[in-house]
C-alpha cells in the first residue's frame, strides 16, 4: 500500500501553505519526497491508499497525567477529565486547544498526553481535505519514548537544533539550540547514556559527532517522516475522529492494504494465492466429477425407460414417463395396481386389529373412506406402522377412516 506522508507546516493552512511531503510504497523506501501545495499533492486515486498528517516537534507540547480510575483510552469523559487535569498547565483555553492520548492508555495509570493549536490542525485537515486528500492518521513526528533516550539533531549549522526524548526527559520531548553549553545542560554531568540512540540530518552529522563525541546515525528528513508514521500514535481524536467505527476502518483499510503490498507479507500473500488456487482446483474437479456421474445416472435412467419401453422416442421426464408407461401397460393387461380398492383392501385387512369390521364404505380416485372402525390412538398409530410398509396411511376421519395411498408398495 503507497502511503503519503505530509508534514503541516507552522503557517496557516490557507492556499499559499506548502506541504513537506513523502510518497513511499511499502512504508520503508522512499519513491518521492518534494514540497508542494495542497493541490499539487500526488494524486490519493493513484495508488496511494493511505495519507498521514505529521504534526512537527514545534507545534506541540506534551503533558503527563495520571488516569482517574475508571477512565481509559475509550472513555466518553475522557476528553473533559483530561482538560481538567490540563487547565493550570495550559497557557490557552483548553476549549482552543487539541488534545490526544497516547495509545493503550489504561485508566488509573500514567499517561502522554500531546496538545496543539486545534483552529490551526483543523485548517490543515480541511484543506487537504478539499484537496482531494483526506488524512487518514495524525502522528506527531517525535513523541515520547520510554524505551530509551533518543537525540535528533536537525538543521543547518547556524540554525541547528536538538530534540531529546525518552526516559528522563522533563516534558517527554526538549527541543532546544544544538550547542556545546545547551546539551550539558539538557543531558547532566553524565553526559548522553551508552545505550541512547543518535540520529543526525547529514548538514549537521559531523558537527553532532564532535560535540557529542558519539557516533551518529544519518536519518534524513523524509526517513524521519517514515519512521513517525510507523508509529502507533494517531492524534485524530474526539472531534478530530468522525467515530470509532471511522477509526477501525482506518485501522483495517490499513492492514489490509499491508498485506496486499508490504514485501514483509510477500510469503504470506504467496501461500493465500497458492492456497485459494488449490481450493479452486479441487472444487472444480469435484463439481466435474459429480456432474459426470450425475450424467453418468441420468443417461442409465433414460435407457432403461427405452430399452423397456421401445414407443418412447423422446425422453423428457424420464420417472414421469415410466410411471405412465407402466400404467397404461396395466390397464391393458388388466392387471391391479396399489390405488385400486381390491388392493386397499387386501392391505388393510392385514393390519386390522382382531374385532374391528367395515360397515361401509366410500372409494374415489385412490383413497377409501372406511365406516364402522373404531380405533383409539394408540391402535391408530399401530394400525399406520403396519401399513406405511406397504405404502397407504390411515387417519382418523369422524366416525370411520380415511384410507389412502402414500407410495408405490
Amino acid at each position: 500500500m503507497s502511503t503519503l506522508i505530509i508534514t503541516l507546516p507552522l503557517s496557516a493552512g490557507d492556499a499559499a501553505a506548502r506541504y513537506d511531503h513523502v510518497l513511499t510504497p511499502d512504508g520503508q523506501t522512499v519513491a518521492l519526497h518534494a514540497t508542494a501545495p495542497a493541490a499539487g499533492l500526488p494524486d490519493a486515486r493513484r495508488g496511494t491508499s493511505d495519507t498521514v498528517a505529521v504534526v512537527p516537534v514545534e507545534a506541540l507540547s506534551w503533558h503527563r497525567v495520571e488516569l482517574p480510575k475508571g477512565i481509559g483510552a475509550s472513555s466518553p469523559r475522557l476528553r473533559a477529565v483530561l482538560q481538567s487535569l490540563l487547565e493550570d498547565r495550559l497557557l490557552d483555553d483548553p476549549e482552543e486547544l487539541h488534545l490526544a492520548i497516547e495509545p493503550q492508555a489504561a485508566a488509573g495509570a500514567p499517561a502522554w498526553v500531546a496538545v496543539c493549536d486545534k483552529a490551526w490542525l483543523r485548517q490543515h485537515l480541511q484543506g487537504l481535505e478539499a484537496a482531494g486528500h483526506p488524512v487518514t492518521r495524525i502522528v506527531p513526528e517525535i513523541a515520547p519514548n520510554t524505551d530509551s533516550l533518543q537525540l535528533h539533531l536537525l538543521g543547518e549549522p547556524g540554525q541547528a537544533q536538538a530534540v531529546i526524548s525518552g526516559e528522563g526527559v522533563e516534558g517527554g520531548v526538549l527541543r532546544l539550540p544544538l550547542s556545546a553549553d545547551m546539551l550539558a545542560l539538557a543531558l547532566g554531568r553524565e553526559g548522553l547514556p551508552p545505550h541512547a540512540e543518535v540520529f543526525a540530518e547529514p548538514a549537521v552529522a559531523a558537527l553532532a559527532e564532535q560535540l557529542l563525541q558519539h557516533k551518529a546515525g544519518l536519518q534524513q528528513r523524509p526517513q524521519r517522516q517514515i519512521a513517525a508514521a510507523q508509529t502507533p500514535w494517531d492524534l485524530a481524536q474526539f472531534d478530530l475522529a468522525s467515530s470509532g467505527r471511522t477509526r477501525t476502518l482506518k485501522r483495517l483499510t490499513a492492514a489490509a492494504g499491508d498485506f496486499l503490498h508490504a514485501p514483509s507479507w510477500r510469503a504470506a500473500r504467496w501461500g493465500a494465492m497458492l492456497l485459494f488456487a488449490a481450493n479452486l482446483v479441487g472444487l472444480n474437479a469435484w463439481a466435474w466429477k459429480e456432474q459426470a456421474a450425475w450424467q453418468a445416472q441420468r443417461n442409465a435412467i433414460q435407457s432403461t425407460l427405452i430399452q423397456t419401453f421401445p414407443g418412447v422416442k423422446v425422453v423428457v421426464d424420464a420417472p414421469l414417463q415410466m410411471a405412465r408407461e407402466v400404467a397404461a401397460l396395466r390397464q391393458a393387461t388388466g392387471a391391479p395396481s396399489a390405488r385400486d380398492l381390491e388392493a386397499m383392501l387386501g392391505a388393510l385387512a392385514s393390519a386390522l386389529p382382531d374385532g374391528q369390521a367395515v360397515s361401509a364404505m366410500e372409494y374415489t380416485s385412490g383413497e377409501a373412506r372406511l365406516k364402522g372402525l373404531s380405533l383409539d390412538p394408540e391402535a391408530s398409530a399401530a394400525l399406520n406402522a403396519k401399513l406405511r410398509p406397504l405404502g397407504y396411511t390411515a387417519r382418523a376421519e369422524g366416525d370411520g377412516l380415511l384410507l389412502k395411498q402414500v407410495s408405490a408398495p
